[in-house]
């Protein structure tokens, strides 16, 4: 997995080679704010491993980091100020979802209105 760590972008940020404006982290996950916001409120939630590239490659040894992706959403949303009002969490899968980095990572928007269905 070492020359895909090295291509990837989100282990880029996360190793401090690219800059990316980091909003929370702790010892498994790191938040920043996404680089073309889709919401006035966009943040991405990356696995500090390069374990997973999709929710496809989970398996149930991976059951605890997606508890926490999921319960750090919700703190994220908090220290965004976006959790009375609102917001969605999301997870594209695969290419045709809008997966366009294969390493897993959760999307937090909130800060407008989100319409339903998406997409």
């Amino acid at each position: 997995m070492e020359n895909i760590e090295q291509s990837c972008i989100f282990c880029s940020i996360i190793a401090g080679d690219v800059p990316g404006e980091v909003v929370y982290h702790d010892d498994q996950v790191v938040a920043i704010k996404d680089a073309n916001p889709q919401a006035p409120v966009h943040v991405l939630l990356i696995p500090r491993e390069h374990n997973l590239e999709s929710l496809n490659d989970a398996s149930k040894l991976d059951v605890s980091l997606l508890g926490h992706l999921l319960y750090t959403a919700a703190k994220v949303a908090n220290q965004m100020d976006i959790a009375e009002s609102g917001y969605r969490v999301v997870i594209n899968n695969a290419e045709a979802a809008g997966q366009s980095v294969p390493h897993l990572h959760v999307h937090v928007l909130g800060g407008r209105h989100l319409a339903w269905p998406p997409g």
